[in-house]
């Protein structure tokens, strides 16, 4: 008996299939042959692929479906790439996934590592069937591609070998992940970002390097790969959950998370993929023409970007065409829809009743939002020169113009909130100075935050123009302070230039310009109002939560001998964000009524936690709970278990080890003191939000177009008062 029936998908575009597929199908045939995939044995010994297991599975089919315009010769490359992938995934599963051995997997995966070479370099002699598909396909395509491209490849290509240890640290813990956390890993490390480097391949059309990471090509991929693996995830539910036991799937993670019943669970992962699908369309329509038109793109640039775009576009309705037809998948019980003249409508029918989930928002549940559950890292200590500091932010407030009635900053208000027992708990070694100084950005921090949510909010051209204005405060040229907000951040420069060294000031200046950026996307979703998708919005949240630039400040005062190079390693910015995503998504938990019900915003993960996963408040509530403290036990993890295995391998001197292993005690401070004062400020406090509620009123349009209008409006006004 099958688990669930499959769902009726959301299909926009009719699949096309390339007339080089029996070529495909040939050659990478006889290539699995050369490169030994159909002699390699399980370690119980039987063969890995039995000659027709390949031939069954049609991988041939899915690249001829997925690329339709690609000439013989890339398509047959392409679909050895895939015979390669799907190869590696098998034989991962049959050595590592059931023995569970760690050790051995992570050094499988190293050396793996070392066949995707730039060229004119040498790989090592390939030791197994693995080994010598990868080294052949990457000596046959880099080629033809740009540093850019091979940059962009050997990260997906690694990220995708490591999802394969996620799964195993999942499997070995027992544990299914969380929702977030699953498309969040998925996205990361799954197979799709690896599949859209490869549509630049086949497509003859590279993303432009100026382009490569701009935002809108990110969402087009990310919401690629997110459609693309939830798509996977109904189809393998079967093969994957109940034949091989593994759980990174997301209709068991639903069943788990939510507590549906399985269909319920697979119903509502295709609501999910519906939306994905939508978002992409909403992306390719107006982000990316924004793109070129800010940045004045050329012909073709225009051309390459929009070549991707169908290419991807492409994949996912030949990718969807494949699953049905693939012996790997649950496909019977599902037509492949219908043909002929006006087929095309029928295909819309199940996304007609999905809406765009970004634009149509969850009720807002009135309320306290109730915090439990959330683990203490350790007790927190306390600075004792609290009471320096908050005899200090009254006084600093006022010269700075920053007590204002407008957000609500009353010395009432500042009092009860007590942003100097924040910066107390967070930092309990700092001197007096460095307390006060560390008082004054907090404090400075959720001023501008406030003032951007309650006054800039419903006046966006207005608000990016202050973004810009702080920006301009940094630039070491005397800029005219003429907002309270801008004086404040040109006071703390000031202070901060006559202390740090040119290699810090860069630091925090370069956190700084991020945090406006950050700020200033936050303005750009709600103005379109517009819900982020989570993991998206978790990338930006540890930014604009502060986390980045109180990670910087955090380094005035630790050793030396914590070196840029040092701290750009992966373990220590792997500490640093699961510090700063726990210190945010506390944040949220705890604002949740002040954002969603008193000032009317969007941007709290358990509010978009409901809209993405169309659940109630109190299971997002729960869904992000789990995220935080599985933040925290990442973090442990990572001081306990990586930190030992990075010194040796680095073979870091032991001044060295010791300022990493403070920075790791900065940090947990960080996030313990940060929630220790959310447990216990005014700010969060019904009382507090009665007091000073000000719920602001848009005056104007919302929706999809408004951010172009408005920033047309504002290059006209600019250049109106220019002329004057």
């Amino acid at each position: 008996m099958k688990p669930f029936v499959l769902p009726e998908f959301y299909v926009p575009h009719p699949a096309r299939l390339n007339p080089h597929l029996e070529y495909a199908r040939e050659h990478s045939a006889a290539w699995a042959v050369r490169m030994g995939f159909l002699d390699e044995r399980t370690p119980t010994g039987e063969l890995l692929w039995p000659a027709d297991r390949l031939e069954r599975m049609e991988l041939a089919l899915l690249c001829a479906y997925a690329h339709p315009d690609c000439d013989a010769e890339a398509l047959a490359l392409v679909t050895e790439w895939y015979v390669w992938v799907f190869f590696f995934d098998d034989d991962f599963l049959a050595k590592f996934k059931y023995t569970r051995d760690h050790l051995a997997a992570l050094g499988y995966l190293e050396r793996l590592e070392q066949f995707m070479v730039e060229p004119g370099c040498a790989a090592p002699e390939p030791a197994n069937p693995t080994e010598t598909g990868l080294l052949d396909c990457w000596t046959r395509t880099i080629g033809a591609m740009s540093a850019g491209w091979r940059r962009r490849m050997r990260a997906s290509t690694h990220n995708l070998m490591v999802e394969s240890m996620w799964e195993l640290d999942n499997i070995a813990r027992e544990r299914v992940a969380n929702p977030i956390e699953y498309i969040e890993m998925r996205r990361r490390v799954g197979g799709a970002p690896w599949s859209a480097n490869l549509v630049e391949y086949a497509c003859g059309a590279e993303v432009p390097d100026r382009f490569a990471g701009a935002r809108p090509l990110g969402v087009l991929v990310e919401t690629f790969s997110d459609a693309v693996h939830l798509r996977n995830d109904l189809f393998s539910y079967e093969r994957e959950v109940r034949v091989e036991g593994e759980n990174a799937n997301m209709v068991l993670v639903l069943e788990e998370f939510l507590g549906l019943p399985t269909q319920a669970a697979a119903d509502l992962v295709n609501d999910l993929l519906t939306s994905r699908l939508k978002q992409f369309e909403d992306t390719a329509e107006v982000d990316v023409p924004l793109m070129f038109s800010e940045h004045a793109a050329t012909p073709a640039e225009q051309l390459a970007v929009a070549r991707y775009t169908l290419g991807l576009q492409d994949w996912q309705t030949g990718g969807h065409e494949w699953h049905l037809r693939s012996s790997r998948y649950m496909n019977s019980g599902i037509g492949t829809g219908p043909t002929g003249l006006g087929s095309g409508v029928a295909r819309l029918r199940a996304g007609s009743r999905i809406q765009l989930n970004q634009y149509v928002p969850p009720p807002r549940t009135p309320g306290r939002l109730p915090v439990d559950g959330l683990h203490m890292p350790s007790e927190a200590a306390v600075n004792p020169h609290l009471t320096v500091a908050r005899a200090d932010v009254p006084r600093w407030l006022a010269d700075m113009g920053m007590l204002d009635p407008a957000v609500g900053w009353t010395p009432e208000y500042v009092e009860g909130v007590d942003f100097a027992a924040l910066a107390a708990l967070m930092f309990p070694e700092g001197t007096p100075e460095e307390l006060v100084a560390r008082t004054r950005w907090c404090t400075w921090g959720t001023y501008a935050n406030d003032l951007l949510s309650l006054v800039y909010r419903p006046q966006p051209i207005a608000g990016r123009e202050q973004l810009r204005r702080l920006a301009s405060q940094l630039t070491g040229r005397e800029a005219q302070a003429l907002a309270p907000v801008e004086r404040g951040l040109a006071d703390l420069w000031r202070d901060l230039c006559d202390i740090a060294g040119d290699s810090a000031r860069e630091r925090i200046r370069a956190a700084l310009l991020q945090l406006f950026e950050s700020w200033a996307q936050v303005l750009e979703n709600e103005t379109r109002g517009r819900i982020p998708d989570p993991v998206d919005y978790l990338d930006g949240r540890r930014i604009a939560a502060g986390g980045t630039l109180l990670t910087a400040l955090s380094r005035l005062t630790e050793s030396a001998a914590l070196t840029d190079a040092i701290a750009d390693t992966s373990v220590v910015r792997q500490l640093e964000n699961s510090a700063a995503d726990h210190a945010a998504l506390v944040n949220d938990l705890y604002s949740y009524q002040k954002e969603i019900e008193y000032d009317g915003e969007l941007h709290n993960l358990v509010y978009i936690t409901q809209s993405f996963l169309g659940c109630t408040r109190d299971a997002a509530r729960a869904i992000v709970v789990d995220l935080v403290n599985e933040r925290l036990h990442q973090f442990e993890y990572l001081v306990s278990e990586e930190l030992p295995s990075f010194f040796a391998d680095y073979q870091l001197s032991e001044p060295a080890r010791e300022a990493v292993l403070a920075h790791a005690d900065a940090l947990r401070n960080f996030l313990t003191g940060n929630l220790a004062w959310h447990s216990g400020t005014a700010r969060f406090t019904e009382t507090t939000l009665r007091e000073r509620r000000s719920t602001p009123v848009r005056t104007g349009p919302v929706g999809r177009y408004v951010s172009a209008l408005a920033d047309a409006a504002g290059r006209k006004s600019r250049r109106s008062g220019a002329s004057a």
